[in-house]
């Protein structure tokens, strides 16, 4: 677990590495957003979405027509919000697997790996993961929210994307919604059980990374999430309770 509060940081194993899970989804965000930045592709390219290819776990895009064209920010929102798979992979197609590793050396991530395709079994099975760490995806958030190697309209709207999470049954599920603004993406694998999440109320912004594994029952992770989440937003809001 890592926390970035005003003026206070703390972590717990923050430095420890998990198995990423969908929690890989927020750098490919970031390298989406940069390439997009540099020109290299737009957000509002046409993407087909192949019958072929499609995958479950997670998302939509399995269970939709077969003739069926979406924009990268699309994608990308999918992709967060729902934590579409078969987006996830189409994003590291198009961006390409050694572009996001490039954006892991330049944020100066110490755990992070991408070494398969989301629902990729065979390379599963062969010891290939996908690997991050609290404060990796700290840093994450950190540069989402506030980084100056994106425009001020790019940090917006992918903020604005982690905003319009769907999985909220964790980190924010105690929190006054109504008091904070919630920010978060999700992930999950048998026995593993991850949040992250920008919470900010007024001029005070937190930055959390909670990633559990070795769960015999998931339920008691979710639960130590939500009380995480809600010691953290109270603190946020106590001055003006």
């Amino acid at each position: 677990m890592a926390v970035e509060l005003p003026s206070h940081s703390f972590h717990i194993n923050g430095d420890r590495t998990y198995s990423a899970a969908s929690l890989i989804k927020i750098p490919i965000l970031l390298e989406a957003f940069r390439q997009a930045q540099q020109g290299k592709i737009s957000l509002s390219d046409m993407v087909t979405i192949p019958k072929e290819g499609r995958v479950g776990g997670a998302g939509v895009l399995v269970s939709l027509s077969d003739h069926l064209t979406l924009t990268v920010e699309d994608l990308l929102t999918l992709m967060i919000i729902v934590s579409d798979n078969t987006a996830t992979n189409l994003l590291i197609e198009r961006l390409g697997a050694k572009a996001i590793q490039e954006l892991f050396h330049t944020l100066e991530l110490k755990h992070t790996r991408l070494m398969r395709k989301l629902m990729d079994f065979k390379a599963a099975e062969q010891g290939l993961n996908n690997y991050t760490s609290a404060l990796d995806i700290i840093s994450c958030l950190k540069v989402l929210d506030t980084g100056t190697e994106y425009s001020l309209m790019n940090r917006k709207k992918m903020l604005h994307i982690l905003h319009q999470q769907q999985f909220d049954t964790k980190l924010p599920s105690r929190m006054d919604r109504k008091a904070v603004y919630i920010a978060n993406k999700t992930g999950e694998l048998p026995g593993v059980e991850h949040d992250c999440a920008i919470i900010k109320f007024q001029e005070k912004t937190a930055y959390i990374a909670v990633l559990i594994d070795e769960l015999e029952e998931d339920e008691s992770g979710i639960d130590t999430f939500a009380q995480i989440g809600k010691l953290i937003s109270d603190f946020l809001i106590k001055d003006y309770i």
